[in-house]
């Protein structure tokens, strides 16, 4: 984890701090108006926290499948970096009343094209051990091809349950590159 990250993590958890002590100090005065004003604030805060992690979870999806496209394999550790982000991006999605998502199913290609640039720079560490710098992995990687093979997967986690994700996976990421030969144990 990056420095900026924890630190950006202590900030926001330093504020939640302190907006809980101003939400009791309200409720004990009686000042019901302020005290809803800071829940509406710490409603936010939350959601922008479970964004944030489900973005975390899009990008190193994004990273597995731009190592696939280019090394035009697929390793056990690579599938289960992408099953493990799909079915957390499943978990934190899905709402405290189980029937709506913090991100539906048609605003997913905003928050991959935020998170795709990205990801193809850090990708450039990984693809064939660092060989291409993060210029270089720009031109390579096919974009359209990628958001599309992610957004076919993120699709899954609407339609199955945490459970049953698993083993849907397994079988649609048989049919990535390389995906025949992993299933067959090939190398």
């Amino acid at each position: 984890m990056s420095d900026c990250y924890i630190a950006l993590k202590q900030v926001s958890s330093e504020k939640m701090t302190q907006e809980l002590i101003d939400l009791k100090k309200s409720i004990l005065e009686g000042r019901y108006a302020d005290a809803l004003v800071i829940v509406d604030e710490l409603e936010g805060m939350s959601k922008q926290a479970i964004l944030r992690n489900i973005q975390a979870y899009l990008r190193i999806l994004l990273i597995h499948l731009i190592k696939n496209q280019l090394e035009q394999r697929l390793t056990n550790s690579w599938v289960a970096s992408i099953r493990n982000s799909l079915i957390e991006i499943k978990k934190l999605n899905l709402k405290d009343n189980k029937k709506s998502y913090y991100i539906n199913l048609t605003e997913w290609d905003t928050y991959i094209e935020d998170e795709i640039e990205i990801a193809v720079r850090d990708a450039s560490v990984e693809v064939l051990n660092g060989m291409y710098n993060e210029f270089q992995l720009t031109e390579m990687v096919d974009r359209n091809q990628i958001i599309q093979t992610a957004l076919k997967l993120l699709a899954l986690t609407y339609s199955y349950s945490a459970k049953e994700l698993s083993a849907v996976l397994a079988e649609n990421l048989t049919q990535l590159t390389g995906g025949e030969d992993w299933k067959a144990g090939r190398r």
